[in-house]
């Protein structure tokens, strides 16, 4: 029923938008803007607007929890200009809580349903760099940060669309492995726009070893602030770094299973073990589809899973093929998947680095 200044966000602004409140209020930079709960005057929105591009993004309740993460469930809309524009955008984030993929993810967590969620609008920060750290590796549950980072702005990092760099930072020191950083995404006059990155700069890491202290000092800085580790999604503009968003690393250990990776991105949702064409009606959407491997026949389910887990199968099996073709993360040739995953288990299957781990990391 109100817009709600973000550093005076409280819990009932939603968890997203409640947890950079506390960080700003702990003196770390995070772009500032506005929380939108409830239903609200389209005026008093408008009169908060700057005339500058701004990032629009939900802020469900129990999103960014230490149970759930809520990762692609609900709506973000970048780069939106204009009272109209940002608008539609809130609109748009506010009602996503009512799609079938979302309230399908609350329901498999025990979660009480929501109409509309809190939005936040905060500038859009036109980042030259930008990604993800972990104040703690998600893969294995060691004491280090994980930093994975990229040319333009960070949806190419957490959308899975590069491979991105990856910094290692523990006791034993710093390991760069440099990924292959083929396009980069951002902000320009006419909007968001995706271009080739320069050969020269594919191939060398985009973070100077000054960056990736600063980067981890913010974000062990974040987990302190929390009190648990951090999930951290940042961008670099200038010389400034940015804090666009911390939630708690959900779950943290050995993978579950491990194969070839097969798609872009990460994605999470409940385990579903189907082992013949009769059992596909237990596939609802949202789940990660775990089978032995699939043909033609199994193509409608790609339009309902978050991800695809198979037995068999290469980087030209048909499992590997259509989920790359949907932009839904894969791992195929998880010889023991059938056996080693729970059916209803919520995991996260990474279709970079070939692993599916319990719970949620993103």
């Amino acid at each position: 029923m109100t817009v709600v200044p973000l550093v005076d966000a409280g819990p009932e602004c939603g968890g997203k938008a409640h947890a950079l409140a506390v960080l700003m209020r702990a003196g770390l930079p995070v772009p500032d803007g506005f929380v939108v709960v409830g239903p609200t005057d389209p005026e008093e929105i408008v009169g908060r607007l700057r005339g500058t591009a701004v990032a629009v993004r939900s802020s469900g309740l129990a999103e960014d929890s230490a149970a759930a993460s809520f990762a692609g469930q609900l709506e973000t809309v970048l780069g939106a200009r204009g009272p109209a524009e940002v608008l539609a955008a809130v609109r748009r984030c506010a009602a996503s809580a009512g799609t079938d993929r979302a309230r399908g993810y609350r329901a498999h967590l025990g979660l009480a349903d929501e109409a509309d969620v809190p939005v936040i609008v905060q500038e859009l920060i036109p980042a030259d760099r930008a990604g993800a750290l972990f104040t703690r590796d998600p893969r294995t549950g060691a004491d280090a940060v994980v930093v994975n980072a990229s040319w333009g702005l960070g949806e190419s990092v957490v959308s899975g669309v590069v491979v991105p760099d990856e910094v290692v930072v523990s006791a034993a020191g710093v390991r760069v492995v440099v990924g292959s950083k083929q396009t980069r995404l951002d902000l320009r006059a006419q909007g968001l726009v995706r271009t080739p990155v320069p050969a020269p700069d594919r191939n060398r890491p985009c973070l100077a070893p000054d960056e990736v202290d600063r980067l981890v000092a913010l974000g062990r800085r974040c987990a302190e602030v929390a009190s648990r580790p951090q999930d951290v999604e940042w961008a670099i503009d200038g010389d400034r770094i940015w804090l666009l968003q911390s939630r708690p690393i959900t779950a943290f250990g050995p993978p579950l299973a491990t194969g070839v990776p097969s798609g872009s991105g990460r994605a999470t949702g409940p385990a579903r073990l189907v082992r013949s064409v009769d059992e596909f009606a237990r596939v609802r959407p949202g789940d990660v589809l775990v089978c032995r491997a699939t043909d033609p026949t199994w193509t409608p389910l790609f339009r309902l899973v978050a991800a695809v887990v198979t037995e068999s199968g290469g980087v030209l099996s048909h499992a590997a093929i259509v989920a790359r073709e949907f932009g839904i993360p894969a791992v195929v040739g998880a010889d023991r998947a059938m056996v080693d995953l729970t059916d209803g288990a919520p995991v996260t299957v990474d279709g970079i680095a070939g692993t599916v781990t319990a719970g949620s990391h993103r």
